[in-house]
């Protein structure tokens, strides 16, 4: 034992030990250093011409004869804009700063361009090196302003999709408080249906808006933040909600029901984000079937948040906080999404909600082992389960009609 105690490393005492964990940065901040300082790429690039790679995010319409380009530099390098071409033809602009982006730098570029409403455009930068890169317009149309009319217009989107439907699916909670046991953990088996038909919805929808993400911000990357982070993140809370680490103590149940409201507000910010973009670019029927498909969506997640509560009383506080976590999100989106869309952020916020769902299917799943041992593998479980991943297709057709 004595030997033991005489081999063991002292306990840090006042600064060294900081300065002990911070030597190694320091010498790889130097090695950094040194590597850009002395440049022993530079025959390489000498060689070879510069790797570019311009992203335009969006076109805008702020006005008649007036359009704008949102393009960010994605390249490992930095990239001049020399020349802008729409429609086949060459075009004089501005630019609010330098031609020459540094890499991830942004900029906006405003072409005096008489373009047509509802007509299709297209839009080609060209570099100092003669690369070229194209981007497609496919209605052209004034692009909304926040103002209190598309304020007012986009909230009450975000209201029809998100908010209301999922207050209306919490309404199932006396119905739920009246059945059987069993029926109850049929539900809550069908929560379960509902919400792994709901993560992989995101995941789709997250792959599909990181293909827009610029090469540099490393979209990959991007959605491993969001989904550990959603992961690691709900699991925390789960664990402060349990009374672990100082928290309330709150009911398993009520834990687990804020938990689905969470993720389900993240993933209504993801679409959110959908429908704002849509309507701001002038697609008005996808609009619309996103408002539609996405309100059908919500209403059979409020059964969802309110399933895990349905042995309980919780005070009706509860139901208030939780609808407005799970739907108010769907407001936020559609601003955001309308007035300034972001392939990049759209990524990570997707991400994070397929993350959170992710998690919350464990805990609903945990929850139901807890008081019925075989899970979700009895016939009546399974049953539930299934009918909730057909529920939820049967939604989505409404999505993409």
């Amino acid at each position: 034992m004595s030997d033991e105690r005489s081999n063991a490393a002292p306990p840090g005492r006042g600064p060294a030990r900081w300065i002990l964990g911070l030597f190694p940065l320091a010498l790889l901040a130097g090695l950094v250093g040194f590597f850009f300082g002395a440049d022993p790429t530079a025959p390489f690039r000498d060689a070879f011409p510069p790797v570019e790679d311009l992203t335009i995010e969006r076109v805008s319409f702020p006005e008649s004869g007036v359009m704008r380009v949102h393009v960010v530099n994605g390249g490992p390098e930095a990239s001049t804009i020399a020349q802008v071409i729409v429609d086949d033809a060459f075009w004089r602009f501005e630019i609010d700063g330098e031609p020459t982006l540094p890499r991830l730098a942004r900029a906006t570029l405003e072409l005096d361009y008489p373009w047509v409403e509802g007509e299709l455009h297209v839009i080609r930068l060209v570099t100092s090196t003669g690369l070229t890169f194209d981007h497609e317009v496919a209605v052209a149309t004034i692009s909304p302003r926040p103002n209190a009319l598309y304020l007012t217009t986009f909230g009450l989107l975000g209201l029809y999709a998100g908010v209301i439907p999922v207050l209306v699916g919490l309404l199932w909670y006396p119905f739920l408080r009246r059945i059987d046991r069993k029926w109850i953990h049929f539900y809550l088996s069908l929560t379960v249906g509902l919400l792994a038909f709901l993560v992989v919805d995101a995941f789709e929808d997250t792959l599909e808006a990181s293909a827009l993400v610029p090469e540099g911000f490393q979209a990959a990357g991007l959605i491993a933040l969001g989904v550990i982070g959603a992961i690691v993140g709900l699991r925390a809370l789960g664990n402060l909600g349990r009374g672990k680490g100082g928290g309330s103590g709150a009911s398993p149940g009520l834990t687990v029901a804020y938990l689905i409201a969470i993720s389900i507000g993240l993933h209504n910010l993801g679409e959110g984000l959908a429908i704002g973009a849509a309507f701001s670019l002038g697609e008005i029927a996808l609009g619309s079937f996103l408002v539609i498909g996405f309100a059908l969506h919500n209403t059979t997640e409020g059964l969802a948040i309110v399933a895990p509560v349905a042995s309980k009383r919780p005070a009706l506080r509860h139901f208030a906080f939780m609808g407005g976590i799970a739907g108010l999100p769907t407001v936020l989106g559609a601003w955001a999404g309308g007035f300034s869309y972001s392939p990049t952020l759209a990524t990570f916020f997707l991400a994070l909600g397929a993350g959170a769902i992710l998690q919350v299917i464990v805990e609903v799943t945990r929850l139901i082992r807890k008081s019925w041992p075989q899970g979700l593998f009895t016939p009546l479980n399974a049953t539930g389960l299934l009918l909730g991943l057909l529920v939820m297709y049967g939604t989505a057709l409404m999505v993409t009609a």
